[in-house]
């Protein structure tokens, strides 16, 4: 990149408006060009405290974190050259994002992955199951392709030339580990750093707040893994 590199900030919510306006204002100014906040199917009023705080907001009523994390790629300005992607619920910290571009745009990385497990978390911001279900795709995915992950966290950056031609076909709980299995499997130079975690500040998480979640989460990470690493075994 011999100019200025373009940084879009992708921000998937749903009914997250109590932090959604503290999250937007956050994201430093300075190095972002733009921020977008995915709205998927909030019924509160996220978009709107999204659009005070500065955002652009995008609508995506399908459910689904992966769908609301393609759509706001798929929306990104045009010369867009890094995607950084956080959770919008606050438990995130915007202000660290620096820590994961600089290395993007010294151009000694492809894809900077933000590890909670391995970072400064408040008490009670990441449940156990949280912990060990990033352990453990960490194990695996080490297994299959060599690459090191302790964690499955939210807060990332990525060259979006690079992301593009990842593929990525994930729709709903599955997008992230998706993304850690194609860059290793794809080649792509990848760093994984510590980055801080609070508890979310405000409304109830939809994969740890509940048992049933929690549930519904699991599956669908166990369904990607096994779906993702049967099918990139069959693509060499």
């Amino acid at each position: 990149m011999t100019r200025r590199p373009r940084i879009s900030v992708v921000i998937p919510a749903l009914d997250e408006e109590e932090p959604i306006g503290d999250v937007v204002r956050a994201v430093p100014a300075g190095l972002a060009d733009e921020v977008l906040v995915v709205d998927n199917g909030s019924v509160d009023r996220t978009a709107e405290r999204a659009r005070a705080a500065g955002a652009r907001v995008i609508d995506e009523p399908r459910r689904g974190y992966g769908r609301a994390c393609h759509a706001g790629v798929s929306a990104v300005a045009a010369g867009c050259d890094i995607i950084v992607f956080l959770d919008g619920d606050g438990s995130d910290c915007p202000e660290l994002m620096p820590r994961l571009v600089e290395p993007i745009i010294a151009g000694e990385q492809d894809f900077v992955i933000g590890s909670r497990i391995r970072g400064r978390r408040e008490p009670g911001s990441l449940g156990p199951q949280q912990v060990v279900a990033g352990r453990l795709a960490g194990w695996l995915i080490r297994l299959l392709y060599g690459a090191r992950y302790t964690d499955m966290g939210p807060f990332r950056a990525i060259r979006r030339d690079a992301l593009l031609r990842l593929g990525m076909r994930e729709r709903t709980y599955g997008w992230n580990l998706e993304m850690q299995m194609r860059a290793a499997r794809g080649g792509l130079r990848i760093l994984e750093l510590p980055v801080d975690h609070r508890v979310r500040r405000g409304g109830r998480s939809k994969v740890s707040g509940s048992v049933s979640g929690t549930l519904r989460a699991a599956g669908r990470i166990v369904t990607t893994f096994l779906r993702l690493a049967v099918e990139l075994r069959t693509a060499r």
